[in-house]
């Protein structure tokens, strides 16, 4: 059984839709930290989170869980460490349209893999309505061949359905009594 109130990750790679995903699920305003970019990531965005997103999500019956977005460049890594405390799972959000969306995966489950060693994650790809290449089975593959096995799905982070199945997902692995 989850405590109250829980703490769940988003991550991935730049414009893999974290801050648009948190936006679209929370039930209080997202309070987040977006700052000009003025790297390599100012080619794909204007802004970009440097420390965190954060938003709640209310269960009912009092529970809630906090939503806390990191930041999707490496140089802001220290966060994720910062941010992952006292977390009970991760949903990783991968962006189809990149160069090697299936490396960025592998990257940020490496990256992550002493979080998510002993909780659970799922992993949602973004962008395929643009470029359906992959496609979920290549993802599929190379999670295989990386040992693993999580839930995998295709989302819109700008939906809130999409984000709540990958939600919903998540939590029904940690309680599987929770979503029923």
């Amino acid at each position: 059984m989850l405590n109250a109130e829980q703490k769940i990750i988003f991550a991935g790679p730049v414009g893999a839709g974290k801050t648009t995903a948190i936006n679209a699920i929370s039930d209080i305003p997202t309070v987040g930290t977006e700052a000009r970019a003025t790297d390599e990531t100012a080619k794909l965005k204007h802004n970009t989170t440097v420390a965190m997103d954060y938003g709640v999500l209310n269960l009912g019956n009092g529970q809630k869980v906090h939503l806390y977005g990191t930041p999707g460049q490496e140089r802001f890594d220290f966060m994720w460490e910062i941010l992952t405390q006292k977390g009970i799972g991760l949903v990783l959000l991968v962006d189809n349209r990149r160069d090697d969306p299936l490396e960025d995966m592998r990257f940020y489950l490496e990256s992550f893999r002493d979080f998510i060693s002993d909780r659970a994650v799922v992993i949602g790809v973004n962008g395929m309505e643009t470029k359906n290449r992959p496609g979920l089975h290549s993802y599929q593959k190379r999670l295989a061949d990386l040992g693993m096995k999580p839930p995998l799905f295709e989302v819109d982070p700008r939906k809130r359905d999409d984000v709540k199945t990958m939600l919903l997902a998540l939590l029904s692995m940690l309680d599987p009594g929770l979503c029923r």
